[in-house]
């Protein structure tokens, strides 16, 4: 039987310690509230502008026709770059 005890104590204290937890969180949450309120941004309008404006980090969507005016351009410019790397040697 102490055994039994000795886990009722545990589980005791284990929910009063989460319990302290998570007040000391709520009091934290209300802290990052107060800071955001005072510098006037949140972090989904930062996020939102280090990804370009787009949800979950991706960019814009492209049509079709936009993708391929990049991939010539980009093709352009390395056969630039391998013309002038080959001149240079």
């Amino acid at each position: 039987m102490p055994r039994l005890k000795k886990t009722l104590q545990d589980n005791d204290l284990l929910e009063a310690a989460l319990a302290g937890l998570q007040l000391r969180r709520q009091e934290l949450d209300a802290q990052i509230q107060e800071v955001r309120a005072l510098l006037g941004k949140s972090t989904a309008v930062r996020r939102g502008r280090a990804a370009g404006g787009a949800k979950n980090g991706g960019g814009a969507r492209l049509s079709p026709a936009a993708r391929r005016r990049i991939a010539a351009a980009q093709k352009r410019r390395w056969a630039e770059y391998r013309k002038s790397a080959a001149k240079s040697e």
